[in-house]
């Protein structure tokens, strides 16, 4: 059990997550997938009143092949490209109906947020759109044989990254990004922590606006892991500060949702993960020293925002 510090609220119990489901057994997605498990507990906290937009990733083919859908709730395929785009279309579309009660969910990738999807993302965000952007980042094109993107972590194997040479770039701080559109919340969420994850949903469909959340999801095949160890590598990221669990209002309030008791170090989050293991261990210092530098920069925004 963890014994992490979860900062109360006022407005949802730790205990509601729903017992209705709005997604059905048969879906297509691998063992272990921590894409699967977020979507379910994302439509557990948003309702049957969700029209859910889906580019091009893994997501494309977990719902199934037409006719068949793994969802309860309208769901639109779309380009690579064009999350925000379509997104923004469907709520118009709802606001033109007098439709103030459905939320409209794009459901992307990283590859079709951090990079490919990133203009129609920006382009909807500084308009202020009034819909919900999630990002389920397993940190990689997984989908087209695990190729590097830009949401993949310093020090990573991927098929494009080979061992000899490993990504070199850090990882990009895509909610930095959507915090400096400004848009009404920003938040990060985990498989690890779904009454957080539930939280945030339901407080994004209380919202109007661009709402982004920004989700780690275990990829056991991309990151060469056991299934069986999904939930704990998502722990163990939230409990080594890998990435942390807070919320940003307004492009300014910061708050910490999440506070680990006793921090784990970071190579026991990297050592689950075969996509690490050439890693030695001046590397493993080196992102050490890059992910604890994160966290005091993270909690100095929330003090300054009188938040912790």
């Amino acid at each position: 059990m963890s014994t992490d510090l979860v900062r109360p609220r006022e407005s949802v119990k730790p205990e509601t997550i729903p017992e209705e489901e709005y997604m059905f057994s048969g879906h297509a997605a691998c063992p272990g997938c921590g894409g699967a498990l977020a979507m379910r507990h994302a439509l557990k906290a948003l309702g049957e009143k969700t029209i859910v937009v889906i580019p091009a990733s893994c997501w494309s083919i977990i719902a199934g092949a037409f006719p068949s859908n793994a969802l309860q709730v309208p769901l639109m395929h779309t380009a690579f490209a064009t999350g925000g785009a379509a997104a923004a279309g469907i709520s118009a579309a709802l606001q033109m109906q007098g439709d103030t009660e459905t939320t409209v969910l794009t459901w992307a990738g990283d590859g079709g947020t951090f990079d490919i999807g990133i203009q129609a993302l920006s382009g909807a965000a500084e308009r202020n759109e009034d819909f919900i952007y999630a990002c389920y980042d397993n940190e990689a094109y997984m989908n087209t044989g695990i190729q590097r993107s830009s949401a993949t972590p310093w020090g990573a194997w991927t098929t494009t990254t080979p061992v000899s040479k490993f990504k070199q770039e850090p990882k990009k701080d895509i909610v930095g990004i959507m915090v400096a559109h400004r848009i009404p919340y920003a938040a990060t969420a985990s498989v690890a922590y779904l009454e957080d994850l539930v939280y945030k949903f339901r407080k994004a469909k209380s919202i109007r606006g661009t709402k982004f959340i920004h989700i780690l999801a275990p990829c056991p095949p991309g990151w060469k892991s056991e299934p069986s160890q999904s939930i704990k590598i998502a722990r163990l990221a939230v409990q080594s500060k890998v990435f942390p669990l807070y919320e940003v209002e307004k492009g300014e309030k910061y708050t910490v949702n999440v506070w680990p008791e006793k921090p784990r170090p970071v190579r026991e989050y990297l050592q689950l993960q075969g996509r690490f293991r050439h890693l030695s261990a001046v590397d493993l210092e080196t992102i050490q020293h890059n992910v604890d530098c994160a966290w005091e920069e993270l909690v100095k925004k929330a003090k300054e925002s009188g938040t912790c």
